[in-house]
C-alpha cells in the first residue's frame, strides 16, 4: 500500500476543522471530502481548504469511497456514524470518548473486528510528546515504586459542549493517560461532582481511582476555572515527575536521599530534595501525531496507539465516577 490514502472527515466543528487542517498537511493523505450538516461551516471549509463538502455523510462515503474516516461529531452520534463507516469497510478514527455508553462502545469494537478494520480513538493526550517520554521513563524504573498520580484539568466553560458533562468530555483524557501509565486494573473509584453552570450535566469533578497495584490517582477537573491548566504529577520512591500538557514540559524532581542509597530503599525514613531536571522533549502537535499513528496502523496492519478497548476502559471508569458522584458512594470494579 504505497499510494496516498483517501480520507474523509465527518463533523466540521472546532475539532473537525483541526482534523481537516492536519490531514491537509500530511503528504500521505488525500482528503476527498468533509461532511457537516451546517451550510455555513461547509462553505467555510471549501473556501479555506478547497475540499469538497457534503451535507449527508452517507452520501459522501458512498460517492468518494475513502480508505478511512475521521469522525468528530457529538458523542451521542459516535456509534451510528462510526458503524455506518465500518459497514463500508472504512477504517475509523473517532474522537473520544468512544461512545456515550459502554454498550455502544462494545458494539463498535465488535463490528471493527468483524469487518477487519482499524478502530482508533482520539485520546489526544496519549500522543503528547511529554506523556510518551514519561511513559518511557516510568517503564525504565526511574521512579521505582509509583505511589500516586494527580491530574489537574481545569478551565473556563466551553460553549461548544452540550451533550456530555465534564467527566466524559475532559476527565476521559486523564483517565486514559493514568490507566496507561499505571498499567494495572482499576479496583474502585469515588467522586464528588457538582452541576453549577452546565444546563444538564456535571461541570465539576473531584475524583479518586485506586489500582490493583496500590497506585492512587486523584482527578481535579472542571469548567469553572478562569485560567486553563493541564497538569499531571507522578510521585514515586525516586521523586516526582510533572507534566505540563500545554507546554509539553517534563520536569523531574529528584529525591536526593534515595539516590544516595537506592539499594537501601526499604530503610528510608523520609525524603530529601535533590536535583530538578527539565527533560528535553521534541515538541510536536499531538493531533498530527495521532493522525500519523492512525495512518501507520492502517498501512502496517497493527493496532493504533489508543484502541477501542483502551477507550472503553476509560469510558467504564468515567461512568463509574459519574455514578459515584450522583450516588455518593464508592464503586468497586469486578475484574
Amino acid at each position: 500500500m504505497s499510494e496516498r490514502l483517501r480520507g474523509a472527515i465527518i463533523g466540521a466543528g472546532m475539532m473537525g476543522q483541526n482534523h481537516v487542517r492536519v490531514s491537509r498537511e500530511i503528504a500521505d493523505i488525500e482528503l476527498v471530502g468533509v461532511a457537516d450538516a451546517d451550510e455555513k461551516i461547509r462553505a467555510g471549509i471549501e473556501q479555506r481548504f478547497g475540499v469538497p463538502t457534503f451535507a449527508d455523510y452517507r452520501l459522501m462515503l458512498d460517492q468518494t469511497k475513502p480508505d478511512f474516516a475521521i469522525i468528530a461529531v457529538p458523542t451521542v452520534f459516535h456509534r451510528e456514524v462510526t458503524c455506518e463507516a465500518m459497514e463500508r469497510d472504512i477504517h475509523v478514527l473517532v474522537e473520544k470518548p468512544i461512545a456515550e455508553t459502554e454498550a455502544d462502545g462494545r458494539a463498535m469494537i465488535e463490528l471493527a473486528k468483524a469487518r477487519n478494520v482499524v478502530l482508533a480513538v482520539g485520546h489526544i493526550e496519549r500522543h503528547n510528546p511529554a506523556i510518551r517520554a514519561l511513559k518511557q521513563r516510568l517503564d525504565a524504573g526511574v521512579l521505582g515504586q509509583i505511589f500516586e498520580m494527580h491530574a489537574q484539568r481545569v478551565g473556563p466553560f466551553p460553549a461548544r459542549i452540550r451533550d456530555v458533562g465534564v467527566v466524559l468530555d475532559l476527565a476521559t483524557h486523564d483517565i486514559d493517560v493514568i490507566c496507561h501509565l499505571a498499567g494495572s486494573p482499576v479496583v474502585r473509584v469515588f467522586a464528588e461532582t457538582q452541576q453549577n453552570i452546565h444546563s444538564t450535566r456535571e461541570d465539576t469533578l473531584s475524583g479518586m481511582l485506586r489500582f490493583a497495584n496500590d497506585i492512587t490517582a486523584v482527578l481535579q477537573v472542571n469548567w469553572l476555572t478562569p485560567t486553563k491548566a493541564r497538569r499531571l504529577t507522578v510521585l514515586g520512591a525516586g521523586g516526582m515527575y510533572e507534566v505540563d500538557y500545554i507546554t509539553q514540559d517534563l520536569t523531574f524532581y529528584e529525591n536526593g536521599q534515595i539516590y544516595n542509597g537506592y539499594r537501601g530503599l526499604q530503610l528510608l525514613r523520609g525524603v530529601s530534595e535533590g536535583r530538578m531536571i527539565r527533560d528535553h522533549i521534541e515538541k510536536r502537535e499531538p493531533l498530527r501525531l495521532e493522525v500519523e499513528d492512525f495512518i501507520a496502523a492502517i498501512r502496517e496492519g497493527r493496532p493504533p496507539l489508543v484502541t477501542g478497548e483502551d477507550s472503553l476502559k476509560a469510558l467504564r471508569v468515567a461512568e463509574a465516577l459519574v455514578a459515584a458522584g450522583q450516588e455518593h458512594r464508592v464503586i468497586e470494579f469486578v475484574q
